[in-house]
């Protein structure tokens, strides 16, 4: 027969397996050895007393139902904890990622609006957009020269809002080609002919000018190359953007068929459809296969996708395309199209330059020469050889002037052409985007036939002649040379829209036109 010393040591085994070590059983014991019938209370790991209930030697144990172990509990405990804790976090990151970009976003494009609005007011003719630059840069500069930590920190907050426009940039330049069966109705077909044999003989000219300039001023100084401050790349197109983007289509297009003017204009009803298909023939260019972009550039499929949606809305409308057309860029501020929403963020690429410059401040300075020289003689070649090249055919001066700033970005070629009288802003926006896209598609064959190796030379040849798309498109197989492209890409448009605003220029360019 068990004693009662041998019973209580086999219960305690029983015990210490089915229960977590902190939890201790209390065995009452009387003076004679017998363990009695009572319940004593043990603490768990959650600071509670529960009963415990000692059986007398002979009893046995009544079934129970299973208990958890504590480790079990623990780790079940921890784990709902940490779910809900990073899902909370997630969260709260999002949210603030998105208040991040809206903020910083809004002070670049109010500060946009502002300096409009003031050199408006003032009479002055000098790009606004550009004086911002030339400010923020400043600033930069400064506070890096008394405060680092308080430069780097305006980077960083206005990181987002960069990074924004970078993945949009080629959307901008968009509305000037769906609007373009309107901006040449007018124009004579023989017209047009020269308008094209000026743009790529233009673009080819302008890259060999830019790129053996540079290798000449290269030879000359012999600097070596450094490595560029890294750049980051905006992310891609998720799905869910582009369902909803899809879903914004549909309803607003059906929503503008029964009810044309219900946000007040025709205009304005028009907008979200228009907008909404442009973005997603964006989306659908930008996912392509690289072979399939060679020939069908975004900014194409963007193009095509906005004019199929006001060709469907024309016809099923019965109001036509032109019409349609007209909604999609109205060049009013009180009735603003699609095509203008889009438009309106020119001039914050302009005052993104500061950033691009000050980060790269470091490259431009080692390889001034080089990258100055180029530039400047690239550009000069540019205005004046377009000039020479539309009196020599025949264009007609209005159209020449309209395609004087042919390689410079849309941005700062728009403010040039406004300071001639007469030029057709439309025409302009639609020879530099179509510039572009032939420095996108044949840019790299070029520059291996010309055997340019060095990459400062691709990089500033490249965007001299073909400013942001062509530097798309190069950088995209060649990142070595995009701190080089997208430094000439600012200062081609920088310098060209300096070079303009001084009224001697203006008058001798005038005069070579005839």
């Amino acid at each position: 027969m068990a004693t009662p010393l041998a019973s209580s040591q086999n219960l305690s085994v029983f015990l210490n397996k089915n229960h977590c070590r902190s939890k201790q059983l209390f065995l009452h014991t009387f003076p004679n050895g017998v363990q009695t019938n009572r319940i004593h209370y043990r603490y768990n790991l959650r600071k509670s007393f529960m009963p415990t209930r000692v059986i007398e030697p002979n009893s046995r144990f009544l079934p129970m139902e299973p208990q958890e172990t504590c480790s079990t509990r623990i780790i079940s405990t921890n784990s709902m904890s940490s779910d809900g804790t990073a899902a909370s976090s997630t969260l709260s990151q999002s949210v603030f990622q998105i208040l991040h970009l809206l903020v910083s976003l809004g002070i670049i494009l109010a500060m946009d609006k502002l300096l409009k609005k003031a050199f408006v007011a003032a009479a002055i003719k000098f790009p606004s957009a550009l004086f911002g630059m030339f400010c923020i840069f400043s600033v930069l500069l400064i506070l890096d020269s008394t405060i680092p930590a308080a430069a780097t920190s305006l980077m960083n907050f206005f990181h987002p809002a960069l990074m924004f426009i970078q993945r949009w940039l080629p959307l901008f330049y968009v509305p000037s080609l769906v609007v373009l069966p309107l901006s040449v109705k007018d124009i004579p077909a023989a017209s047009g002919a020269k308008i094209c044999f000026i743009i790529a003989g233009g673009w080819f000219a302008s890259l060999c000018v830019a790129g053996f300039t540079a290798i000449a001023v290269r030879k000359m100084v012999k600097t070596e190359m450094t490595d560029a401050e890294p750049t980051a790349k905006p992310s891609p197109f998720s799905s869910i953007e582009i369902w909803s983007w899809s879903g914004i289509f549909l309803i607003s297009f059906v929503a503008a068929l029964f009810y044309p003017t219900s946000l007040g204009t025709a205009a304005r009803t028009c907008l979200p459809f228009l907008l909404a298909s442009t973005v997603l023939g964006y989306m659908v260019g930008s996912g392509l296969p690289s072979s399939v972009k060679k020939v069908f550039h975004p900014i194409i499929c963007c193009t095509l996708s906005a004019e199929l949606a006001a060709v469907a809305f024309g016809y099923l409308s019965r109001s036509g395309l032109d019409p349609v057309l007209g909604y999609y860029l109205t060049k009013v501020s009180s009735n603003p199209g699609a095509g203008d929403v889009l438009m309106g963020f020119l001039g914050s690429v302009i005052l993104s330059f500061a950033f691009s410059m000050f980060k790269q401040r470091k490259l431009v300075k080692r390889h001034a020469a080089e990258i100055f020289t180029s530039i400047i003689l690239s550009t000069i070649f540019s205005l004046y050889s377009t000039a020479l090249i539309g009196r020599l055919v025949g264009l007609e001066p209005i159209l020449t002037v309209s395609i004087l700033p042919r390689c410079i970005t849309v941005a700062l070629a728009l403010s040039i052409v406004s300071l001639f009288e007469g030029a057709n802003s439309s025409i302009t926006a639609a020879v530099v985007v179509v510039t572009g896209l032939i420095g996108a598609n044949f840019v790299q064959t070029t520059l291996d036939k010309l055997k340019f190796q060095d990459p400062i030379a691709r990089g500033i040849a490249t965007a001299s002649s073909a400013h942001g798309l062509g530097t798309a498109a190069l950088s995209a197989k060649e990142p070595e040379a995009l701190p080089f492209c997208a430094i000439a890409y600012a200062l081609t448009g920088i310098f060209g829209s300096l070079l303009c605003s001084v009224p001697a220029v203006r008058q001798s360019l005038l005069a070579i036109v005839g």
